[in-house]
């Protein structure tokens, strides 16, 4: 399982956590999906870039992992 950190890239999240799809486009909305900087951008830098708490979007990423766990 990964462990998700302030540097977990976008891309990796959205690779190794299907499930996560719906909390990316709330906080970062669709356009991380065409951008080639999801690959190299952390999870830190995209909130910060989009006024978001990285803390709030760990936990909410956090969350969504626990229950795919459950099922």
């Amino acid at each position: 399982m990964l462990k998700i950190t302030k540097d977990t890239t976008l891309g990796e999240i959205l690779e190794k956590i299907p499930q996560a799809a719906p909390i990316i486009m709330k906080y970062f909305h669709g356009g991380c999906y065409q951008c080639p900087g999801m690959r190299m951008e952390t999870l830190e830098m995209g909130a910060m870039l989009h006024g978001h708490d990285v803390k709030e979007i760990i936990a909410a990423l956090e969350k969504v992992m626990q229950e795919g766990q459950e099922t």
